[in-house]
Protein backbone atom coordinates (compact mmCIF):
# COMPACT_ATOMS: atom_id res chain seq x y z
CA UNK A 1 0.00 0.00 0.00
CA UNK A 2 2.80 2.67 1.11
CA UNK A 3 4.88 1.71 -2.57
CA UNK A 4 1.45 2.97 -4.62
CA UNK A 5 0.92 6.11 -2.23
CA UNK A 6 4.27 7.00 -2.66
CA UNK A 7 4.25 6.53 -6.49
CA UNK A 8 0.74 8.27 -6.76
CA UNK A 9 2.15 11.09 -4.60
CA UNK A 10 5.46 11.55 -7.02
CA UNK A 11 3.08 11.53 -10.16
CA UNK A 12 0.79 14.20 -8.66
CA UNK A 13 3.85 16.45 -8.07
CA UNK A 14 5.01 15.78 -11.63
CA UNK A 15 1.55 16.75 -13.47
CA UNK A 16 1.44 19.85 -10.73
CA UNK A 17 4.96 21.23 -10.95
CA UNK A 18 5.43 23.96 -13.15
CA UNK A 19 8.00 23.92 -16.32
CA UNK A 20 11.44 24.80 -16.06
CA UNK A 21 13.17 26.31 -18.42
CA UNK A 22 14.31 23.34 -19.48
CA UNK A 23 11.25 21.27 -20.27
CA UNK A 24 10.59 24.83 -22.83
CA UNK A 25 13.57 24.69 -25.44
CA UNK A 26 11.75 27.86 -26.85
CA UNK A 27 12.53 29.73 -24.05
CA UNK A 28 15.83 28.35 -23.77
CA UNK A 29 16.47 30.10 -27.53
CA UNK A 30 14.34 32.89 -27.20
CA UNK A 31 14.46 34.24 -22.99
CA UNK A 32 12.86 37.50 -23.47
CA UNK A 33 10.37 38.74 -25.98
CA UNK A 34 11.85 40.21 -29.12
CA UNK A 35 9.17 43.18 -28.98
CA UNK A 36 8.61 44.19 -25.12
CA UNK A 37 11.78 42.27 -23.58
CA UNK A 38 9.71 40.85 -21.17
CA UNK A 39 10.43 37.55 -19.70
CA UNK A 40 8.59 34.60 -21.59
CA UNK A 41 9.27 32.61 -19.07
CA UNK A 42 7.27 34.28 -16.64
CA UNK A 43 4.67 34.64 -19.30
CA UNK A 44 4.79 30.70 -20.14
CA UNK A 45 1.06 30.60 -20.62
CA UNK A 46 0.58 33.48 -22.95
CA UNK A 47 3.99 33.20 -25.02
CA UNK A 48 3.84 32.88 -28.86
CA UNK A 49 6.61 31.31 -31.41
CA UNK A 50 6.22 32.22 -34.90
CA UNK A 51 8.65 30.28 -37.25
CA UNK A 52 8.63 32.23 -41.39
CA UNK A 53 8.93 30.01 -44.28
CA UNK A 54 12.62 31.80 -44.88
CA UNK A 55 13.71 29.94 -41.57
CA UNK A 56 13.64 33.34 -39.03
CA UNK A 57 11.95 32.68 -35.87
CA UNK A 58 10.54 35.38 -33.00
CA UNK A 59 9.43 34.71 -29.88
CA UNK A 60 7.05 36.68 -28.23
CA UNK A 61 5.16 37.36 -24.87
CA UNK A 62 2.08 37.76 -25.65
CA UNK A 63 -0.77 37.83 -28.87
CA UNK A 64 -0.21 41.39 -28.17
CA UNK A 65 3.83 41.69 -29.67
CA UNK A 66 3.22 38.71 -31.95
CA UNK A 67 0.03 40.65 -33.76
CA UNK A 68 3.05 43.79 -33.93
CA UNK A 69 5.51 41.38 -35.57
CA UNK A 70 2.98 39.81 -38.31
CA UNK A 71 1.92 43.45 -39.22
CA UNK A 72 5.58 44.43 -39.77
CA UNK A 73 6.08 40.85 -42.11
CA UNK A 74 3.77 41.67 -44.07
CA UNK A 75 5.74 39.97 -47.12
CA UNK A 76 6.99 37.07 -44.79
CA UNK A 77 4.90 33.61 -44.51
CA UNK A 78 4.37 32.59 -41.07
CA UNK A 79 4.89 28.82 -41.18
CA UNK A 80 3.96 28.05 -37.93
CA UNK A 81 2.60 30.19 -35.28
CA UNK A 82 2.25 28.42 -31.74
CA UNK A 83 1.31 29.76 -28.50
CA UNK A 84 1.78 28.48 -24.82
CA UNK A 85 -1.58 26.53 -24.00
CA UNK A 86 -2.72 28.29 -20.80
CA UNK A 87 -2.77 25.44 -18.51
CA UNK A 88 0.35 23.34 -19.53
CA UNK A 89 2.50 26.08 -20.80
CA UNK A 90 2.96 23.73 -23.78
CA UNK A 91 3.26 25.07 -26.94
CA UNK A 92 0.34 24.00 -29.43
CA UNK A 93 -0.64 25.27 -32.53
CA UNK A 94 -1.74 28.84 -32.50
CA UNK A 95 -4.43 28.56 -35.21
CA UNK A 96 -6.20 25.16 -34.36
CA UNK A 97 -5.91 26.22 -30.60
CA UNK A 98 -9.36 27.17 -28.53
CA UNK A 99 -8.95 30.50 -27.77
CA UNK A 100 -11.08 32.59 -24.35
CA UNK A 101 -10.99 36.39 -24.91
CA UNK A 102 -12.07 38.49 -21.72
CA UNK A 103 -13.13 37.24 -18.54
CA UNK A 104 -11.45 38.40 -14.91
CA UNK A 105 -7.55 37.43 -15.32
CA UNK A 106 -5.63 40.39 -16.81
CA UNK A 107 -4.29 39.93 -20.18
CA UNK A 108 -0.35 39.74 -21.18
CA UNK A 109 0.11 43.21 -22.94
CA UNK A 110 -3.25 43.85 -23.47
CA UNK A 111 -6.59 45.03 -20.75
CA UNK A 112 -8.49 42.41 -22.59
CA UNK A 113 -7.02 38.96 -22.19
CA UNK A 114 -6.84 36.73 -24.98
CA UNK A 115 -5.84 32.90 -23.63
CA UNK A 116 -5.18 29.67 -25.56
CA UNK A 117 -6.26 26.30 -24.64
CA UNK A 118 -5.16 22.52 -26.42
CA UNK A 119 -9.12 21.40 -25.93
CA UNK A 120 -12.43 22.66 -25.79
CA UNK A 121 -13.05 21.11 -22.16
CA UNK A 122 -10.40 23.33 -20.58
CA UNK A 123 -11.54 26.47 -22.37
CA UNK A 124 -15.16 25.79 -21.25
CA UNK A 125 -13.67 24.93 -17.52
CA UNK A 126 -11.93 28.21 -17.91
CA UNK A 127 -15.11 30.44 -18.93
CA UNK A 128 -17.39 28.75 -16.20
CA UNK A 129 -14.39 29.97 -14.17
CA UNK A 130 -13.34 33.16 -15.12
CA UNK A 131 -16.12 34.65 -17.51
CA UNK A 132 -14.99 35.26 -21.46
CA UNK A 133 -15.95 33.65 -24.47
CA UNK A 134 -14.67 30.91 -26.34
CA UNK A 135 -13.47 32.20 -29.93
CA UNK A 136 -11.13 31.58 -32.78
CA UNK A 137 -7.18 32.46 -33.32
CA UNK A 138 -8.30 34.69 -36.55
CA UNK A 139 -11.01 36.78 -34.02
CA UNK A 140 -8.12 36.66 -30.98
CA UNK A 141 -5.34 38.05 -33.39
CA UNK A 142 -8.02 40.70 -34.49
CA UNK A 143 -9.07 41.13 -30.88
CA UNK A 144 -5.10 41.91 -30.70
CA UNK A 145 -5.21 44.54 -34.04
CA UNK A 146 -8.23 46.09 -31.97
CA UNK A 147 -7.22 46.44 -28.84
CA UNK A 148 -3.55 47.80 -30.38
CA UNK A 149 -3.64 51.45 -29.65
CA UNK A 150 -5.28 51.10 -26.30
CA UNK A 151 -3.07 48.59 -24.63
CA UNK A 152 -0.13 50.28 -26.26
CA UNK A 153 -1.22 53.91 -24.79
CA UNK A 154 -1.61 52.25 -21.40
CA UNK A 155 1.67 50.41 -21.73
CA UNK A 156 3.47 53.67 -22.31
CA UNK A 157 1.50 55.25 -19.49
CA UNK A 158 2.24 52.53 -17.03
CA UNK A 159 6.16 52.56 -17.77
CA UNK A 160 6.42 56.19 -17.54
CA UNK A 161 4.96 56.13 -14.15
CA UNK A 162 6.91 53.37 -13.00
CA UNK A 163 9.83 55.40 -14.38
CA UNK A 164 8.57 58.45 -12.16
CA UNK A 165 8.38 56.26 -9.29
CA UNK A 166 12.24 55.20 -10.08
CA UNK A 167 13.07 58.96 -10.45
CA UNK A 168 11.08 59.77 -7.33
CA UNK A 169 12.67 57.35 -4.68
CA UNK A 170 15.74 57.88 -6.08
CA UNK A 171 15.60 61.49 -5.00
CA UNK A 172 14.25 60.80 -1.90
CA UNK A 173 17.23 58.69 -1.14
CA UNK A 174 19.79 61.34 -2.11
CA UNK A 175 18.16 63.93 0.12
CA UNK A 176 18.49 61.11 2.67
CA UNK A 177 22.03 61.73 2.90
Amino acid sequence: MKPLFLLLLMSTCFFFTPLSAEELPDITAYPACHYCGMDRHKFAHSRMLIEYNDGSIIGTCSIHCTAIDLAQKINATPAAIKVGDYDTKKLIDAETAIWVLGGDRNGVMSSRAKWAFNNNETAAEFTATHGGNIITFDEAINAAYEDMYNDTKNIRKKRQNKKMKMNHSSMGQMHDH
